[in-house]
């Protein structure tokens, strides 16, 4: 499959410096970048990655999908929760791991929400490659919190992106399985993982104003079947 991908980005490469000259990047969302969910003995979650830890797409972070996941796992707990996000637009899987793990609080997490590995794809990072890169920002985190689970929401569905036009899109929708197949190998490896694929496609009107990123209403969607998975491995 491969070999697909890289003979259709050479003949579709005028059309991808196209969309990469005409795309407006969007604003992180804004508010603090930390928060509680009010509740007894309050867990621990720490969401790190790229632009959907950023809250790009939404107002703020507390409606973004580690705020919204922090809520939601709050309920299910019957706890409360404090959470942090650590994002950053555009960072690759080696980026999360060299910038943004570093600048993680010291107090151990009871969850990590991890989200990469878009930008990898438009960065043309080959699969091998990438699984190395994400298996070393798995043991980082493992490091850090040896007890914590790491939560990893899976690879957006790309063939979706209402940014992206024909045939690209159904370029990197095929690009997008093949990275996802690869994380879901990696975490049913790992005893402490968790990997939550998209299901199913996202409709236009699911997205951001941006055709790029999910939705605040997509959001919850997303923070419930994280929450969900947790639930599932915990019973």
């Amino acid at each position: 499959m491969q070999i697909f991908f890289w003979l259709g980005f050479a003949l579709l490469l005028p059309q991808a410096l196209w969309v990469r000259r005409r795309s407006t990047r969007f604003a992180d969302a804004q508010g603090e970048p930390d928060g509680l969910v009010p509740g007894p003995e309050p867990a621990r979650l720490l969401a790190i990655g790229d632009s959907i830890i950023a809250g790009v797409g939404c107002r703020t972070l507390e409606r973004a999908c580690a705020g919204q996941t922090a809520e939601q796992l709050a309920a299910d707990l019957g706890r409360g929760v404090n959470w942090s996000a650590l994002g950053k637009t555009g960072a690759t899987t080696t980026g999360i791991l060299h910038r943004l793990v570093p600048k993680l609080p010291e107090d151990a997490a009871d969850v990590f929400l991890v989200s990469a590995g878009v930008n990898d794809i438009t960065a043309l990072k080959k699969i091998p490659e990438w699984r190395t890169d994400l298996e070393a920002l798995l043991a980082a985190l493992h490091r850090h919190s040896p007890q914590a689970q790491i939560v990893m929401l899976g690879i957006p569905p790309m063939g979706c992106f209402p940014r992206l036009p024909q045939p690209l899109r159904a370029l990197f929708g095929l690009r997008a399985r093949g990275f996802d197949r690869a994380a879901a190998q990696l975490f049913g490896t790992l005893p402490h993982g968790i990997y939550v694929p998209f299901d199913q496609g996202l409709s236009p009107e699911e997205f951001a104003p941006d055709g790029y990123h999910p939705s605040e209403s997509s959001c919850t969607e997303i923070a419930r079947r994280l929450v969900d998975a947790i639930a599932a491995q915990r019973d």
